[in-house]
C-alpha cells in the first residue's frame, strides 16, 4: 500500500481498516482452538511458561499444532533486507536508553489512547502490578527483537515474536469467552489494532526520537522501520497494513490513529497506573514528577486530553528551557546533541531500573537481559553489584 493510494482513496483504505477490524490471525487462532479442542491447554501453559523462561526449546518434543506453528512462524518474508535490517538493529544500539524513553512515554501511552483496543489490555490487566510487568516485558522484547542477530533462526527475539503473537491468541480465546466482550469494538487483537501497536514501536518511537534531542537520517529511519516491518510479519499482521516505506507507514499510522483514538475510562486509568509506576522506577529527586509531563511532551496535548494526563506547570518549566538549550546547541546539525544527552540520562536511569525490577523476577521468569555488546554501547550501570541483565 502506497503512500499515494492511501492519500488518494481514503474511502477505500477506511473500508480495508473496516474490514481489518474483523480479521485476526487465522495461523495462531487455528493453533489455540486445536489446543483448547484437544483438552492440550495444560501442556500449552507449561510451553509458554518454558518460552518465558528460556530461549531455546526442543521443537521435536512439543505436540502438534505447536510444532508446526513454531515451524511455519519463524520464517522470515522474502522481502526482507538483511542489510536494512541490520542498520535497523544498529541504530538500536547507538539510540537505545533513548529508545527506551520512547517506547515507555510515548508507545505504551498511545496505545492507551485506542479506546477499543485498550479494552483488551484492561480486561487482562491486574492494574499496578500488571502494568509494571507489561513495561519490563515489553521492554525486554523490544531489546531482543532489535539486538544484533535477534532475528537470526533460534534468536531471541524470533521467539519473543512467536510467544507473543501465540499468547495473542490465547487472549483472543479467553475474552471472547469471556462475556465481556462488545462486538462493536471488532473482534479482540484485531488486524487493525496489531497494526496500530505495532507503529507506536516504529513511527511513534522514530517521532519520539526527534522530540527527545535526536534526528535521525532518513537512512536511519527506514532502516529503523524496516526492523519493526519485520517484526510486524512475524506476529501476524496483515502485509497490507505493512506498508514498505516509512513516510508511508507515518500516513497509515496516522489515519488509524484518527479511528481508534478516543477518551476511555480503562485507557486514562492505565495511563494512571503507568505515571505513578514511572514516578516509583525512577530513584533519587532528579526526575521526581517528570513522568506525566514528558509523556504529554512526547505525545503531543490532543492525546494527552484524552488520557486525562495532568498539565504540571513545574515539568513543563523544566522542558521548556532544556528545549531552547537543545535548539541553539543542535541548530544545523543532524543526530543528538545537549538535549538528547539529558534525555539519555533519563533512559538510562530508566532502563537501570527496568532491569532491576527484572531481576527480581516472578515465578519461572527469566532475569531480564540485555546482551553484554549493548550494556557496553548504553552505559547502563551495575545493579546490587552484579552486572546488569547478566547470564
Amino acid at each position: 500500500m502506497s503512500r499515494d493510494f492511501l492519500m488518494r482513496d481514503t474511502a477505500e483504505t477506511h473500508r480495508l481498516l473496516d474490514a481489518m477490524r474483523e480479521v485476526c490471525d487465522p495461523l495462531a487462532d487455528t493453533v489455540i482452538g486445536e489446543l483448547f479442542a484437544r483438552g492440550q491447554v495444560a501442556s500449552a501453559n507449561a510451553l509458554m511458561k518454558h518460552l518465558v523462561a528460556h530461549v531455546s526449546l526442543d521443537q521435536e518434543q512439543m505436540p502438534e499444532p505447536l510444532r508446526s506453528y513454531f515451524v511455519r512462524s519463524g520464517r522470515l518474508p522474502g522481502w526482507v533486507d538483511p542489510a536494512l535490517l541490520d542498520e535497523g538493529q544498529a541504530m538500536f544500539n547507538r539510540c537505545g536508553p533513548l529508545m527506551v524513553v520512547g517506547l515507555v512515554c510515548a508507545a505504551l501511552p498511545t496505545c492507551y489512547a485506542g479506546a477499543q483496543g485498550v479494552q483488551v489490555l484492561h480486561l487482562t490487566a491486574r492494574m499496578e502490578k500488571d502494568v509494571l510487568r507489561r513495561v519490563v516485558e515489553t521492554a525486554q522484547m523490544v531489546v531482543d527483537v532489535m539486538s544484533p542477530e535477534g532475528l537470526a533462526p533460534e534468536g531471541r527475539g524470533l521467539r519473543d515474536a512467536q510467544k507473543v503473537r501465540l499468547m495473542h491468541a490465547a487472549v483472543r480465546y479467553l475474552v471472547r469467552g469471556s462475556g465481556r466482550w462488545d462486538p462493536a469494538w471488532g473482534q479482540p487483537v484485531n488486524q487493525e489494532d496489531m497494526a496500530g501497536t505495532l507503529f507506536t514501536f516504529s513511527v511513534v518511537t522514530l517521532r519520539a526520537l526527534v522530540r527527545l534531542g535526536y534526528t535521525p537520517t532518513r537512512r536511519e529511519a527506514q532502516a529503523y522501520y524496516h526492523a519493526w516491518r519485520v517484526v510486524g510479519f512475524l506476529m501476524g499482521v496483515d502485509e497490507r497494513l505493512l506498508p514498505e516505506h516509512v513516510d508511508d507507514g507515518d500516513v497509515l499510522a496516522d489515519l488509524i490513529f484518527s479511528r481508534v483514538f478516543a477518551p476511555s475510562e480503562e485507557g486514562q486509568a492505565m495511563t494512571r497506573v503507568l505515571v505513578e509506576r514511572l514516578d516509583h522506577l525512577l530513584p533519587g529527586h532528579l526526575f521526581e514528577g517528570a513522568s506525566a509531563t514528558l509523556i504529554r511532551y512526547l505525545v503531543g496535548d490532543e492525546t494527552a486530553e484524552l488520557l486525562a494526563l495532568p498539565r504540571t506547570e513545574g515539568g513543563s518549566r523544566l522542558l521548556e528551557p532544556l528545549r531552547a538549550l537543545g535548539r541553539m546547541m543542535e541548530e544545523g546539525s543532524e543526530g543528538g546533541g545537549v538535549m538528547a544527552r539529558v534525555f539519555e540520562l533519563f533512559g538510562r536511569k530508566l532502563l537501570e531500573s527496568i532491569v532491576w525490577v527484572g531481576l527480581r523476577g516472578e515465578g519461572d521468569r527469566a532475569p531480564f537481559h540485555i546482551p553484554a555488546t549493548l550494556r557496553e554501547s548504553w552505559r547502563v550501570g551495575e545493579a546490587e553489584g552484579q552486572p546488569v541483565g547478566a547470564v
